[in-house]
Parts: structure tokens; sequence; C-alpha cells
């Protein structure tokens, strides 16, 4: 080459590196990570304001005892829709959000292991949710709850349950490939030098729930197109009349749905073991722990379904042995409670919105784990199951878990995605009205339960009704927290103050490019030279330094430094030309 073809050669390669997406190339059947984690983010926001839009309907038409709002009828579809989007619609693809835009990008790779394929499991997704709300125009929509129990959806909603059916499986098989993509990518895509013990933790806990995810959700599968076969062709394999087994049904169901529990909560536990550190400008506490009580809670977690079950008539024997089991399961989440802890104790803590969050979910979330070790008691759970007492256990740990680590991980990354930071001060607000909406709406509803009031009536005894009318102005306060979530990120988006490439001086990989990262996400390949959380060390600085250029690879001429040993714990993490 001449030089002039060198110097256009290397000004073509810049100009392709620095290129950003276009706004239209988000609506399109587009194979690349980041967009499709953006895909992933806003769509599973939608149906969030769409289903807590029927959690205040709900909430309304409970106000009082009477059904004075809406009828029993569309009271029973509300209640099952909003279940339905809230799991399979929000939490659930919204973890799959974060691991597309940042899986790649902590282990130092381009993309996902099969982009086409990561694509098609996005894609899968709106179309699940609109057949799912297109349900209430049939005028025969699913009214037999989330878990569809027979022979209850057999005989009531059948049209709008098929459809039901239809939608989850949909949902399922892009859980299913969504979950080949990470493990395949987690497993055969690492950068050199990138062990194991060198991943970040978010990257542990979407490995956990990967594995959780092929290992249970054909199971459900399995339950839903032999329901549809009742349903629609007649046969008996749940019907009693015909001589089927409704209690086998809800083995299969719940064989996925606890699991499902753990795949709404292990990526944002992940989500949370990168925020604390952070944050708190700490080495975070017991990284192998951590790392290995995920695998711990994957593998117990499919042992635990049938507590759930403790009412169905199952026999005494195992009845104590999911008891115990769904007793154990609570170590390994304490483990990672305890780490979380001692990582924040004596750190320089910021009280950021993403600080805000991790800290608000330590709180909310014990308090649903105590309520479950409760419930994992045969005779307790007994005495309180089908009541308000589970509704309140469920919504700590799911949305006091799930939902307020999706907050966390949207503050701390949205820099990372937009290159623009957000407005701490509407943050607060929205963690203000959060945590007091959350808290006036749930937790009277533990009193509720003990008190004897049963979920999913309309009408309910008029002694009941101050607690309900508590707990209907919460969720207001939880509905208008939202406002200033989205003023704050449709804002900060389009005119926030501009963030460097690293505003948390953090040490994971995905800091170490450009934010937002270019298409190829590193202009060069990656080398590590310092942990993922050794925060307080003179090498912590140098790369925090580099990490805040303009070119965080320095573009060095000598060769990078190598790590001793690719398998030590807390590898270094930064990369050079």
């Amino acid at each position: 080459m001449t030089q002039a073809q060198m110097e256009q050669t290397n000004h073509t390669a810049d100009a392709s590196h620095n290129r950003q997406r276009k706004w239209w190339e988000y609506f399109t059947f587009n194979t690349d990570h980041k967009v499709i984690g953006i895909q992933y983010l806003v769509t599973t926001f939608i149906f969030y304001c769409i289903g807590g839009v029927m959690a205040d309907l709900v909430r309304t038409e409970l106000r009082t005892p009477a059904s004075d709002f809406v009828t029993p009828e569309i009271y029973n579809s509300l209640f099952t829709l909003h279940a339905t989007i809230m799991i399979f619609l929000w939490i659930v693809p919204a973890g799959a959000g974060f691991a597309n835009y940042l899986i790649p990008l902590m282990i130092g790779a381009e993309d996902m292991a099969f982009p086409k394929l990561n694509a098609l499991a996005f894609w899968m997704v709106p179309p699940s949710g609109i057949l799912l709300i297109s349900s209430l125009l049939v005028g025969d929509a699913p009214d037999a709850g989330w878990t569809s129990y027979p022979p209850l959806s057999l005989v009531t909603g059948q049209v709008g349950e098929a459809i039901w059916i239809g939608s989850i499986l949909l949902l399922g098989t892009s859980s299913i490939l969504g979950a080949i993509n990470f493990l395949v990518t987690l497993l055969k895509m690492r950068a050199p030098g990138i062990g194991f013990h060198q991943l970040p933790l978010f990257c542990w806990a979407m490995l956990a729930t990967s594995a959780l995810v092929l290992i249970s959700t054909p199971v459900l599968a399995g339950a839903l197109i032999l329901l549809s076969f009742d349903l629609i062709a007649g046969t008996a394999f749940f019907n009693p009349t015909g001589g089927g087994n409704p209690v086998v049904y809800q083995h299969m169901f719940w064989f996925y749905s606890h699991p499902a529990v753990y795949i709404m909560i292990l990526p944002f536990f992940g989500v949370i073991s990168e925020v604390i550190p952070t944050h708190s400008r700490k080495p975070i506490f017991g990284y192998k722990a951590i790392a290995y009580s995920s695998l711990a809670i994957s593998f117990l977690g499919l042992i635990v379904w049938a507590h759930h079950m403790f009412t169905s008539g199952i026999p005494g024997w195992l009845r104590m042995f999911f008891m115990i089991t769904t007793m154990v399961i609570a170590v390994p989440t304490g483990i990672k409670i305890f780490s979380w802890l001692a990582t924040m104790w004596g750190g320089k803590i910021r009280l950021n919105s993403a600080m805000l969050f991790a800290m608000g979910f330590l709180g909310i979330f014990v308090i649903g784990g105590i309520s479950g070790v409760m419930l994992a008691a045969v005779p307790f759970d007994i005495h309180v199951h089908d009541t308000y007492f589970v509704v309140a256990h469920l919504h700590y740990v799911l949305f006091g878990g799930s939902v307020l680590g999706i907050f966390a991980g949207y503050y701390h990354w949205f820099p990372k995605i937009t290159g623009r930071l957000v407005n701490e001060t509407l943050g607060r607000i929205h963690f203000a009205l959060t945590i007091v909406g959350m808290n006036m709406t749930f937790l009277p509803m533990h009193q509720l339960g003990l008190m004897g009031m049963n979920r999913r009536i309309a009408m309910y005894d008029p002694k009941f009704a101050a607690i309900n009318e508590f707990c209907t102005y919460g969720s207001y306060i939880l509905a208008v927290s939202t406002l200033p979530f989205i003023i704050n990120v449709l804002w900060s988006w389009r005119a926030g103050k501009k963030a460097n490439n690293n505003p948390w001086d953090s040490l994971t990989l995905e800091w170490m490019t450009t934010s937002p990262p270019a298409i190829e996400n590193f202009e060069s390949h990656p080398f590590l030279l310092i942990g993922p959380y050794e925060y307080g060390t003179e090498r912590a600085k140098q790369v925090v330094g580099l990490s805040h250029t303009d070119d965080p690879f320095g573009n060095a001429k000598s060769p990078a430094p190598k790590t001793s040993d690719p398998d030590e714990s807390y590898p270094a993490i930064a990369a050079e030309a």
C-alpha cells in the first residue's frame, strides 16, 4: 500500500468503529447484541406499565368489599393477565435484556454466539405479548389465574385459555433460545485469559439461570401442550371427569414455575453483585462463595417445587422432604446477603440512584425471604395457603427483589448504554416513592392473610375493608413512582449530562470501552490487567485512568502483560491494543 492508501484505510476503519446505530435500527431484525438488549429492556418496560395498570384496576376493585368497579369476570381476567405479564413479559425477559447487552462486553466478545437466534428470541416476545393482551378482546378472556389449574381452566374462558397457552409457549421458546445463547457464549467466547474465576458475578448468575431455564422450561411446555389437548381435543390428561389427574398438572407446572422464581431473581442477584462493590469502592466479599451459591440455588431450585402443593393431598413423607429442601435453599441465598453486607461494611458508599435501589433490594428481599422460610413449614403453610399472606410474600420477593434489581441495573448501566448521566434528583424521588408505595401496598397483606382473607376474590368480608383501602392507596403511590423514572430516562437520554467512558470508576470489562460502545464493542482484543473487584489498589487507579480517556486502550506498542495464572481469582481486566 502507498502511504495515502494506508491513511485512507485507517480513516475508514476508525469511522466504522466510531459509528453508532441509527434510531430506526432498533425497530428492525438486528443481530447486534447491544441493540437486542435495548429492544428487550424497552419492550419489557412497556409491558410492565401495562401490567401495572391492570394491577391498579384490581386494587381499585378491592378498595371496597362489594363488586362495584368491574364485574367479577373481568376481575378474574385482570389478575390472571397481570400476573402473566409481570412474570413472562417483564421480569424474565428483562433479565435476558441485561444479559444480552452485558455478557459479550463483560467477557471481551464481539457478539453473542448465535446472533440470528438471539434476534429471533427477542422477536418472539412482542407478538406473544400482543397475543396475550388480545385475549381481552375475544369476550372469553383467560380467568383461571396465572397457574391455570385444571379443571377450572378447562371450563371457563376456553378461547382465552387457548390464547394464553399459545402465548406462554412462544415466550418459553424465546427463553430457551436465549439460554442456549448465553451458555454457549459464556463457555466458548471468553477473551483469552478470562477463566471462570475471572468472570464478573453477573456472568455467574446468568450461567446458573440459563441452566435452570434449559432444564425446567420444557416441562412447562409439555404440561401446557397436554392441557391444550384437554381443552381443544377433548382428551383427559388432567380432566378428572375423564379419568385424568389434575395434581399431575400441578407437579409439571411447579417443576418450572418455582425454578421460575430463581430464573427471575438470579440475574438481579448478579446485578446487585456488580452495583454494590462499585458504589461501595470495596472488593466484593466472598467472590467464590457468591459465584457457587448461584449454582447451588440453581440446583436446589429444581427440588423444592411441591411446597406449593402441601394442601393437594401429597403424602406426609413427601411434604417433609420438600419442607427441608425449601429451608435449605435459604442457605446459599443468605450467603449472598451477608457477602453483600460485608462488602458495604466500611466502604465509601455513594448514595446515588443505583446504590439506593440496591440497598432497597437488600432490605425488601430479606423480608420476602423470611416469610418464605415461614411458608416452608408445612403447618404454617396449610394455615395461610391461598391467602393474602402468600400474595405479600410473592411481591416482596419478586417486586422487592427482581423489580428493584432491574431499576438498580437501569441506573447503573444507563451511562454505558446512552453515554449520558441520569438526573439523580429524579432518581431519588423514584426510589422514595417506590419504597413507600411498595411497603404500603404489600406489608399489610401479611395481616390480611393471617386474618384469613383469601386471594383471587373480588368480594370479601367487610372486616377486611380498612386494610384493603390502605393497600389500594399504596398501589396508587407505586403507580405514580414510575413517572419520575420515565421522565428521567427520556430526558437524560436526549439532553442529560454527557458521561465519560467510565463514570463510576468501575473495573469490569464493559466499562473499558467507549460509552456507548462502538458496534464492534472493542477496538482491539482486550487483555487482562486487573480484577473486576480490586478496588483501592494502585493498579485499579491506573486502569480507571485509562478508561477515562477517549482511547481507553491506549494503543500501546508493547504487548500487554499476562496474568500469572489464568484460573487465579480476580483477574486483571482492562485492555491494550
